[in-house]
């Protein structure tokens, strides 16, 4: 199973938002936020800030393939 961070880049490029924005805002590492580029998962407390921070569900931000 392949993790899928899509609609979280959708998200981002929507509200006119870098990856940076969820080191600076969300309080991930730029580690983190690199496993996420490479779609790797991540455990649910990063998905849990990165839900506040953008006032979405994960489903809106994931997908499993």
């Amino acid at each position: 199973m392949v993790v899928s961070y899509i609609g979280l880049w959708k998200i981002l490029l929507e509200k006119g938002l870098q990856k940076q924005d969820l080191v600076e805002h969300a309080g991930l590492s730029s580690a983190t936020v690199a496993k996420m580029g490479k779609g790797e998962p991540v455990s649910n407390k990063v998905l849990e800030k990165v839900c506040t921070y953008l006032e979405c569900s994960v489903n809106d931000i994931i997908s499993y393939e």
